[in-house]
């Protein structure tokens, strides 16, 4: 059994996993202000309310955006289990092939999706990620990183409108319904929702016509639910996707050991 760990911008997302299983996640908010021992405890909290004991854990890997707290979440790992983590980084074996301008520059959280959707659902592949930012990257038929894009995220969307326009009001992500609304509330969650689901279509339309081949499609992030159905591509919805990579990638590097 391992410790799992996604550390995004907003959130952090805990799993224990046996092999490729999930056998539970948590999640908690980012925060920058927290330090080594208040993450310990938060994490301690969740092993003992699901009987976990910190002894069954023979091993710890981390994927992290927010280069500050990496260290921090390390050292809470240290606290409760007494392991020292494998942060998913250079120098980590994870057996992606990365066809960017500079490989040393992808971010772990997406070369995390890719192992994981490679592993998957195979090749040709767009991984969307729907967190902060919505990212999509793209693993062409050699099973090779292609590149991607990177929009702003739902939220990040939804907050700049409203700050930015003092006559439009704040609201929460649901159906539409319809695409023409007549009033401000579903006029904003059209171009919201409706819109942030034509994009994913029109991109995933471009990567096909740039890769040469029709191009399937697996989705993750805490934002995806609320989107991905409105789609009109065949998207799967895979919220554990990051985990089972991420358990992926430590298995490689114990094998190398």
């Amino acid at each position: 059994m391992i410790l799992a760990i996604d550390m995004g911008n907003s959130h952090i997302e805990t799993g224990l996993m046996d092999g490729e299983r999930v056998l539970l996640t948590e999640r908690f908010a980012t925060d920058p202000r927290k330090t080594a021992t208040e993450y310990a405890v938060l994490l301690h909290t969740v092993l003992q309310i699901r009987s976990i004991d910190p002894a069954d854990i023979e091993g710890a890997i981390l994927s992290s955006v927010v280069p500050p707290l990496t260290r921090v979440l390390e050292e809470a790992v240290k606290k409760v289990t007494g392991l020292k983590t494998l942060v998913v980084g250079p120098g980590v074996k994870n057996g992606l092939k990365i066809r960017i301008d500079d490989p040393k520059t992808l971010g772990a959280d997406l070369v995390v999706d890719a192992v994981g959707g490679i592993h998957l659902y195979g090749a040709p592949l767009a991984v969307i990620d729907m967190g902060t930012a919505t990212t999509i990257s793209v693993i062409d038929r050699e099973g090779a990183f292609r590149g991607g894009a990177v929009m702003p995220g739902v939220h990040v969307s939804l907050s700049a409108l409203v700050s930015s326009a003092s006559l439009l009001p704040n609201l929460s992500l649901a159906d539409p319904g319809k695409a023409i609304g007549t009033n401000t509330v579903d006029c904003m969650r059209s171009g919201i929702v409706y819109g942030q689901a034509a994009m994913i279509d029109g991109m995933l339309d471009r990567f096909a016509g740039e890769i040469g081949s029709e191009i399937r499609a697996v989705a993750t992030g805490g934002l995806a639910p609320g989107i991905i159905p409105f789609c009109r591509h065949r998207i799967l919805l895979d919220s554990e996707l990051m985990l089972r990579g991420l358990s992926l990638i430590y298995d490689m590097n114990r094998r190398e050991r």
